[in-house]
């Protein structure tokens, strides 16, 4: 990676209200990290910054940062993170990390993807881009803006995968080998026929019940046949028409009769038998 110059002041306004008025004047809040000094605040022109950005691959710059009126005027950095607008896309902040030449850094560096595969042209298959940053590791100057990778070979079915990339001399790829960067994966039209002859058998399934519906409905008479009459014709007879005469018969027929005739022939009987 080409490290490209870049002048920063220390920042004089600081907090909200004084972060507001420096993008007011053109220049943008930074922050520079490292791990031998203290974080510093400092200040430059958006205008820069964001030329920088436009005309750079990716956000991945390697800078020469001049900083006016420091102890230490050159530090070799790297743009850690910028945060732009949401609606203008402007930059609003910047993290640097500084860095040493001759020390290894790991950096997430962009995947771009060349050429049509040959899945995608001739079988109508669609190109997935599973992973879009790898983590590249090496020194500062030997990591590389963005990996691009040929995927013209590709056919459906088939994928890139970490194992596959070239990593620039000096510098190694880092993660699962195994891992798919880029893929090509079947047609669309190819899922949508397959859910289509899935079709009959979920069509069968309403039949079946549809079936079940009418045999319930069939039943639904039957049930009501059945206990209304054996309800209202069996019990209600059986109450008012099997007890009550038994009652009537047993209690008026049976024991009335029974004690009149005794009483009436064993005292006729008893008084002549005593004279």
């Amino acid at each position: 990676m080409k490290s490209v110059p870049l002048t920063a002041y220390p920042r004089t306004l600081a907090r909200r209200g004084g972060v507001k008025k420096l993008r007011a004047t053109g220049r943008v809040p930074a922050v520079i990290y490292s791990r031998q000094t203290a974080p510093l605040n400092l200040e430059i022109r958006s205008k820069e910054i964001e030329d920088l950005i436009h005309h750079s691959v990716s956000e991945n710059l390697l800078v020469d940062l001049s900083v006016k009126d420091d102890e230490r005027p050159l530090r070799l950095a790297l743009v850690q993170e910028v945060q732009h607008h949401a609606l203008s896309g402007k930059a609003l902040h910047v993290d640097f990390h500084e860095v040493s030449a001759d020390e290894k850094v790991t950096v997430n560096v962009l995947v771009e993807a060349t050429g049509e595969a040959v899945g995608v042209k001739t079988n109508g298959g669609v190109l997935e881009h599973v992973m879009f940053k790898v983590k590249v590791r090496g020194l500062p100057r030997d990591i590389p803006e963005q990996i691009t990778v040929d995927v013209s070979h590709l056919d459906i079915g088939q994928a890139i995968h970490i194992g596959d990339l070239k990593a620039p001399p000096g510098t190694e790829i880092l993660g699962d080998k195994h891992m798919s960067v880029i893929a090509v994966a079947a047609p669309r039209a190819e899922e949508v026929e397959a859910v289509a002859t899935e079709t009959p058998l979920a069509a069968g399934d309403v039949e079946m019940i549809k079936e079940k519906k009418e045999e319930g409905e069939e039943a639904a008479p039957a049930k009501g046949a059945e206990k209304a009459p054996a309800k209202g014709a069996e019990k209600a007879p059986a109450k008012g028409a099997e007890k009550a005469p038994a009652k009537a018969g047993e209690k008026g027929a049976e024991k009335a009769p029974a004690k009149a005739p005794e009483k009436g022939v064993e005292k006729k009987a008893e008084k002549p038998a005593r004279k």
